[in-house]
Protein backbone atom coordinates (compact mmCIF):
# COMPACT_ATOMS: atom_id res chain seq x y z
CA UNK A 1 0.00 0.00 0.00
CA UNK A 2 1.42 3.41 -0.90
CA UNK A 3 2.56 5.66 1.91
CA UNK A 4 0.54 8.65 2.97
CA UNK A 5 2.00 11.86 1.53
CA UNK A 6 1.60 15.23 3.19
CA UNK A 7 1.61 18.42 1.10
CA UNK A 8 2.51 21.82 2.58
CA UNK A 9 1.86 25.30 1.24
CA UNK A 10 4.48 26.78 3.55
CA UNK A 11 1.78 28.59 5.52
CA UNK A 12 2.68 29.28 9.13
CA UNK A 13 -0.85 28.15 10.02
CA UNK A 14 0.00 24.54 9.14
CA UNK A 15 2.75 24.32 11.74
CA UNK A 16 0.84 26.28 14.37
CA UNK A 17 -2.34 24.22 14.06
CA UNK A 18 -0.74 20.83 13.22
CA UNK A 19 -2.25 20.09 9.83
CA UNK A 20 -1.22 19.62 6.20
CA UNK A 21 -2.52 21.66 3.26
CA UNK A 22 -3.32 18.33 1.62
CA UNK A 23 -2.91 14.64 2.29
CA UNK A 24 -2.58 12.03 -0.45
CA UNK A 25 -3.76 8.57 0.51
CA UNK A 26 -3.62 6.19 -2.42
CA UNK A 27 -5.64 7.68 -5.27
CA UNK A 28 -7.37 10.21 -2.98
CA UNK A 29 -6.30 13.79 -2.32
CA UNK A 30 -7.82 15.55 0.68
CA UNK A 31 -7.24 19.31 0.61
CA UNK A 32 -7.75 21.05 3.95
CA UNK A 33 -10.03 24.01 4.32
CA UNK A 34 -8.28 26.71 2.33
CA UNK A 35 -8.78 30.42 2.80
CA UNK A 36 -7.99 33.41 0.61
CA UNK A 37 -4.56 34.04 2.08
CA UNK A 38 -1.69 34.48 -0.35
CA UNK A 39 0.59 32.15 1.59
CA UNK A 40 3.79 33.50 0.01
CA UNK A 41 3.09 37.02 1.27
CA UNK A 42 0.75 36.04 4.15
CA UNK A 43 -1.74 38.68 3.00
CA UNK A 44 -5.46 38.46 2.38
CA UNK A 45 -7.72 40.63 0.21
CA UNK A 46 -10.72 42.30 1.81
CA UNK A 47 -13.14 41.24 -0.95
CA UNK A 48 -14.88 37.83 -0.95
CA UNK A 49 -14.53 37.39 -4.72
CA UNK A 50 -10.76 38.00 -4.57
CA UNK A 51 -10.55 35.61 -1.62
CA UNK A 52 -12.47 32.92 -3.51
CA UNK A 53 -10.09 33.31 -6.47
CA UNK A 54 -7.09 32.95 -4.15
CA UNK A 55 -8.67 29.92 -2.47
CA UNK A 56 -8.89 28.16 -5.82
CA UNK A 57 -5.32 29.14 -6.76
CA UNK A 58 -4.12 27.72 -3.43
CA UNK A 59 -6.17 24.55 -3.90
CA UNK A 60 -4.94 24.10 -7.49
CA UNK A 61 -1.33 24.43 -6.29
CA UNK A 62 -1.86 21.79 -3.59
CA UNK A 63 -3.55 19.45 -6.05
CA UNK A 64 -0.70 19.89 -8.54
CA UNK A 65 1.86 19.02 -5.84
CA UNK A 66 -0.19 15.88 -5.18
CA UNK A 67 -0.30 14.87 -8.85
CA UNK A 68 -3.84 16.05 -9.48
CA UNK A 69 -5.79 19.06 -10.67
CA UNK A 70 -9.10 20.82 -10.19
CA UNK A 71 -10.49 18.49 -12.89
CA UNK A 72 -10.09 15.65 -10.36
CA UNK A 73 -12.27 17.26 -7.66
CA UNK A 74 -15.21 15.06 -6.64
CA UNK A 75 -16.42 16.97 -3.57
CA UNK A 76 -16.25 20.59 -2.41
CA UNK A 77 -17.37 22.28 0.80
CA UNK A 78 -17.70 26.05 1.11
CA UNK A 79 -17.77 27.75 4.52
CA UNK A 80 -18.85 31.39 4.76
CA UNK A 81 -19.53 33.46 7.86
CA UNK A 82 -22.02 35.54 5.85
CA UNK A 83 -24.15 33.28 3.64
CA UNK A 84 -25.65 36.32 1.88
CA UNK A 85 -22.27 36.84 0.13
CA UNK A 86 -22.25 33.36 -1.41
CA UNK A 87 -23.87 34.35 -4.74
CA UNK A 88 -20.96 36.74 -5.37
CA UNK A 89 -18.69 33.66 -5.51
CA UNK A 90 -20.74 31.71 -8.03
CA UNK A 91 -18.95 33.08 -11.14
CA UNK A 92 -15.60 32.11 -9.57
CA UNK A 93 -16.90 28.65 -8.75
CA UNK A 94 -18.15 28.19 -12.32
CA UNK A 95 -14.78 29.31 -13.72
CA UNK A 96 -12.84 26.76 -11.68
CA UNK A 97 -15.32 23.88 -11.34
CA UNK A 98 -17.96 24.50 -14.01
CA UNK A 99 -16.94 21.55 -16.14
CA UNK A 100 -16.25 19.28 -13.16
CA UNK A 101 -19.46 19.90 -11.20
CA UNK A 102 -18.40 18.06 -8.02
CA UNK A 103 -20.76 17.18 -5.18
CA UNK A 104 -20.99 20.33 -3.07
CA UNK A 105 -22.13 21.80 0.21
CA UNK A 106 -22.18 25.32 1.66
CA UNK A 107 -22.06 25.91 5.41
CA UNK A 108 -22.52 29.24 7.12
CA UNK A 109 -20.21 29.36 10.15
CA UNK A 110 -17.64 31.59 11.78
CA UNK A 111 -14.02 31.32 10.66
CA UNK A 112 -10.90 31.59 12.82
CA UNK A 113 -9.91 35.07 11.55
CA UNK A 114 -12.50 37.81 10.98
CA UNK A 115 -10.71 38.86 7.76
CA UNK A 116 -11.62 35.48 6.23
CA UNK A 117 -14.80 35.63 4.19
CA UNK A 118 -14.68 32.12 2.67
CA UNK A 119 -12.96 28.79 3.24
CA UNK A 120 -13.02 25.97 0.68
CA UNK A 121 -12.22 22.29 1.20
CA UNK A 122 -12.01 19.71 -1.59
CA UNK A 123 -11.58 16.01 -2.08
CA UNK A 124 -10.12 14.80 -5.36
CA UNK A 125 -9.36 11.44 -6.90
CA UNK A 126 -6.10 11.24 -8.81
CA UNK A 127 -6.21 9.78 -12.28
CA UNK A 128 -4.70 6.31 -12.61
CA UNK A 129 -1.01 6.28 -13.52
CA UNK A 130 -0.45 6.46 -17.25
CA UNK A 131 -3.83 8.02 -18.09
Amino acid sequence: MPARIRISSGSTFEEQMAYSRAVVDGEWIFVSGTTGFDYAAMTIAGDIVAQAEQCFRNIAAALAQAGGSLADVVRVTYVLPDASLFPQCWPVMRRYLGEVKPAAMMISAGLVDPRMKIEIEVTARRPPAGS
